[in-house]
């Protein structure tokens, strides 16, 4: 009990009245066999009674003052100060009641501001998404508006040729609508937590040579070269199969996107310690130094121009590295401009004695 601050009060109260009661069973005493110390114990009392009086308004003092910071403290947080937050004592968590008041508070009071913050950059986020979103979303409309328009006005006008190539043009533009859409819905899906992974072992070295040649002839029509490397001694990998072709999709295609006619584009795979290591190496314009740290953020796009030309919609290194977070892995970048651009990435290994299968 004596650890708590009533509970000291009660002990100095307790002794100043055990003084006041001993002062006035002497002086009662005293005033049995003499009666002219009457005044000098009345007024022993009476200065008792005043010392302790000045003692509890000290004490009161003391308690108040202590107790309306806090309360200062609290009715700014509920009107929205957070910046009083700071500057209340953080209080000992072992002292007497106030101090075990005052240090719930504040530690409270930081969780919910760190939870605020938090939420505004959410929201930001959202709002910057949304923007992005917006303008992505209405470029393909308006260009696919404006061509089936034409159609519409110059029909029965316009060459076979001529209304051929119309509809070309706007079937791109549903394709890449239909590409950013996708995007969107699977980042989001990766990112909410509703994706389980079905990991399972298998060897690396045939999921790169697929996705190569799915992109073969597209990089031969753009006069790009894509091939592929292994070490002899990669071990095969633990993850989703379906989600490391879904990254390895987006990391040869951004590849191809920066890289110019001529250019070349390698995978090469190897072992990395405990880890499995994926490079994708391009022979495009590079990232400058100053970029690399935003280059995996939603819709950041090194030339905006040149990517949302070729119908790039900003998310597809923000997907692949999801995709690497979900497994536990890595994933960086090194980049010389005028040279190009290595995307690397770490995944973990299956167990060695789980299949003799190579990468």
């Amino acid at each position: 009990m004596l650890t708590t601050l009533y509970g000291r009060i009660a002990l100095v109260l307790t002794v100043v009245f055990l003084a006041i009661g001993t002062v006035m069973i002497v002086a009662t005493q005293q005033m049995l066999e003499v009666e002219h110390l009457v005044e000098l114990a009345t007024a022993l009392i009476i200065g008792t009674v005043a010392f302790s009086l000045g003692a509890a308004l000290i004490v009161f003092k003391l308690l108040t003052e202590r107790l309306s910071t806090l309360a200062e403290a609290m009715d700014a947080f509920r009107v929205g100060s957070l910046e009083k937050v700071g500057a209340l004592p953080r209080g000992n968590p072992r002292g007497d009641e106030i101090d075990r008041l005052g240090h719930a508070f504040r530690e409270m009071s930081e969780r919910i501001v760190d939870q605020f913050r938090e939420l505004q950059a959410a929201d930001e986020t959202r709002r910057e998404l949304l923007a992005n979103v917006s303008h992505d979303l209405r470029t393909p409309l308006t260009s696919m508006q404006g061509y089936l328009e034409m159609l519409l006005i110059h029909e029965g006008r316009l060459s076979p040729e001529e209304h051929h190539s119309y509809l070309q043009v706007a079937t791109r533009h549903c394709e890449r609508l239909g590409r950013l859409v996708g995007d969107l819905f699977e980042l989001t899906k990766l990112e909410g937590h509703e994706t389980r992974l079905q990991s399972e072992d298998f060897p690396l070295q045939e999921l790169a040579q697929d996705v190569a040649q799915k992109f073969a002839l597209r990089a031969s029509k753009c006069g790009i070269r894509i091939d592929t490397g292994f070490d002899p001694d990669c071990p095969p990998v633990h993850a989703d199969l379906a989600l490391i072709e879904r990254l390895l999709d987006n990391l040869v295609e951004n590849a191809l996107r920066h890289t110019p006619a001529g250019g070349r584009i390698h995978i090469h795979l190897g072992p990395a310690g405990d880890e499995v290591e994926i490079r994708v190496q391009d022979s495009g314009e590079g990232i400058p130094a100053a970029q690399i740290a935003h280059v995996f953020d939603r819709y950041y796009q090194v030339d905006r121009g040149e990517a949302g030309a070729t119908g790039a919609a900003g998310l597809g290194l923000a997907i692949a590295r999801r995709i690497v977070e979900l497994h536990a892995g890595e994933i960086a970048v090194e980049s010389v401009v005028g040279e190009g651009t290595c995307f690397v990435v770490r995944l973990p290994a299956a167990a060695r004695n789980a299949s003799p299968a190579g990468c």
